[in-house]
Parts: C-alpha cells; structure tokens; sequence
C-alpha cells in the first residue's frame, strides 16, 4: 500500500515517467543514480512499478499499460484487454448498462466495461489490489464510472445491477487451483449469486469440466491469437444449454449443434488442426463437417479430409507425406527435401518437440510441419505445409 501511496505522489509520478524504459540490466545503475536525489523506497517502487508496465504491454498495450498500476498478481492474473472489451460488447447487446464486478482485481475488466458506457462497482478484498483498481480508473479518466469497493464479494448486495460478473481467484499459496470449489471464493458461490441476477457472467478457468456447468448457463470458450484464454459462464441470456467456441481477434463464434462425434477415416490429403476453444468447447465435430472430414484416431482432435476447405475454427495442412513413427526415417526424408525450418506439433505423442529437432537435427532452405500423432491407435508422423 505504501509503494502505491508513494506513486501516486507528483514526485512518485515523475520518478514513474523517468524510469518507464529501464531496461532490467540497467536497473541497479539507475537505481543508484536515482538514490542521490530521492528516497531509496520511491526508487525502489518505481523501478518495479515499471517492471510490472512492462509485462502488462502483452494484455494492455502500451498505452494502457504505461499509464496504469499493477501489482505482480494483477499482471498474472488481470483478462486480457480484448478479451475484456469483447465480454463488455456481449454485456451492452444484452440490454446491460450497469455491472457488479465481483473480484475485480486491478480493475481490467471494469475497464473494459466502463469503455463500453457500462455502470461499474468494482469490489475486491485486498486492500492493495483495490487501491490498484480505483488508481487505475482515475488514470485511464474512468472514476465516474468505476465506484471501487475494498469488501468481500460475499457480503455486497448487488440487487441494484443490471448484471453480474465474477472471476473468482484461481491461484492460491501453492500456485493454481484446478478444482473449482477451491476458487476464492468457491465456484458455486459464483453460480448462486449469478442465478439470483438478471445476467451474468462467470470467468472460469477453460478446463472445466463439461459435467459441471450449470444446465441454465451457457458455456463460452474464448482464444485470442489462437491461445485458449478463458471460459465463461453466461446466464440470462435465452441459450440455456449453449456451448459456443469465440476465436479473437474477430471475434467469429462457432456454435454447438450437438453433433456426434465424427467417425475415424483415413488419412486425407488435408488435416485441420481445430483452434484450442473448439477443441476446449467440444466442437470437433462441428469443425469436421464444415471441411467435410474425419478423425485421424478417436481420440485425437485432428481432423482429416480429401479437399481443402476455408474455416476460421482450424487451420489447414496439405499433407505430403504418411509415415509410422520412425526418427530415422524422418531425419531421412528432411534431408531429402532440405529441410531447415521444422515445426513440430503433437497430439497422443510422448515425443517433445525439441528432443525430435535434436534429434533429426534439420538443415536446409525449406520449410516443413510433421504432426507426431496416432493414426487409428498407431503412432505416425504426418509431413506437410500450412495451406495459403
């Protein structure tokens, strides 16, 4: 709490501007050079200030990230800001235009949400990290919007809000927690509170388990860049049920038909490698019709057809080459075609991508992809390149 004071003093501000591009070798030198004129413990809380901006550029952008206040949890923990700002647009289609934002950490979704003309009281426990959050939306020209609370989020009544949105803590003394009734507070404390308000919305970590998400909730898995970031679950919004697959930038949604599962077939001249929220949402199946293919092996999200066909929910691969597991083979055949540049991808494989490169030990101008996967319950190494 002192750090922050400190900060957000003009003398703690100016420091904060001095030392935005510190580069981390040069710390200890510009820490000294700075300690003949201000005090050691303002030194000291701009440098890491200015560390923690640095790491927030990834979610933030530079911009926010160089304005903002962080804690080393905020940075960790905080929802990427289009990831944010894509929630806050489902929110305000949906009629919302005043949120409880329960949990809030250092205010990234309240942020999110105030940009999009929503109402926002931002409750959070700690005290530090409440103080990150009101800082936060005074920077960013939002305190008119965001009311931050320092409570704990099972005491606040929020019967006074158009919606709900909680992201239960998911790390504890020991690092993650997998088990959602270890979430501080447990998940369903989250689906109770969310049952009782006109809408909400439930951050979730994306391994959560399909059995276990309310019947009247619908489930969103959301990648962006094609890394899976979140679940989501949503309620009140008429799709009791629903599962959907949300691909940023975009955003593009796949949404859940029920289809079985698609049979195993040979391997085609194509495979589709189905983006990681398809693959969380359990929408193979779906990805599968849209390219007219099958499974490479029953348990295996690679899909596999005879033509290629444009999705945004996989990317595609013209398969040049099927072979048994064999290093000797594949070290072979990369030779052969001069091969230097090898992406190695794996599904059902024990095989670590860089123990193969070491291992094969590529050279060469070309490029190439070889899957290590299972074929119909065998090992095999498809070789191929991306298609476009």
């Amino acid at each position: 709490m002192n750090d922050l004071a400190l900060l957000l003093t003009p003398e703690g501000r100016a420091l904060l501007d001095e030392v935005r591009d510190t580069e981390s070798a040069r710390e200890l030198a510009v820490a000294t050079r700075l300690r003949r004129d201000h005090p050691a413990e303002l030194v000291s809380a701009a440098l890491g200030q200015a560390r923690l901006r640095q790491r927030a550029v990834a979610k933030f952008g530079p911009e926010d990230a160089g304005r903002m206040f962080f804690t080393p949890n905020g940075v960790e923990q905080s929802t990427r800001a289009s990831v944010a700002a894509y929630r806050a647009r489902r929110l305000t289609e949906l009629g919302v235009t005043s949120v409880a934002d329960l949990c809030c950490g250092i205010g990234g979704d309240a942020i999110a949400l105030a940009r999009a003309g929503i109402r926002v009281l931002a409750v959070d426990r700690d005290p530090l990290t409440a103080a990150a959050a009101r800082a936060n939306a005074e920077a960013l020209g939002l305190a008119e919007l965001i009311e931050v609370r320092e409570a704990d989020v099972t005491e606040v009544d929020t019967a006074g809000y158009d919606a709900v949105f909680a992201d239960p803590a998911r790390r504890g003394g020991r690092g993650r927690v997998f088990d959602p009734e270890a979430y501080s507070p447990p998940l369903s404390w989250a689906v109770e509170t969310a049952r009782r308000a006109p809408r909400a919305a439930l951050k979730i970590a994306p391994g959560i388990p399909h059995e276990i998400v309310p019947p009247e909730a619908e489930a969103e898995w959301i990648s962006d860049g094609g890394d899976v970031k979140e679940a989501v679950l949503w309620f009140g919004t008429g799709a009791p049920g629903a599962v959907r697959a949300t691909l940023l930038p975009g955003p593009r949604t796949l949404l859940g038909r029920g289809l079985p599962d698609p049979a195993v077939r040979p391997v085609g001249r194509y495979l589709y490698e189905p983006d990681g929220a398809v693959i969380r949402a359990h929408l193979v199946a779906e990805v599968a019709e849209e390219v007219g293919g099958g499974l490479l092996d029953a348990t295996i999200a690679y899909v596999t057809a005879d033509e290629p066909r444009s999705t945004p929910y996989a990317t595609g691969y013209e398969i040049t080459d099927h072979l048994p597991f064999n290093v000797k083979r594949l070290k072979a055949l990369l030779r052969e075609r001069g091969v230097g540049t090898l992406t190695v991808k794996k599904r059902g494989s024990a095989v670590e991508p860089e123990e193969l490169r070491r291992k094969v030990r590529p050279q060469g101008p070309n490029a190439a992809t070889v899957f290590l996967t299972r074929v119909a319950g065998a090992p095999a190494m498809l070789i191929g390149q991306p298609l476009g």
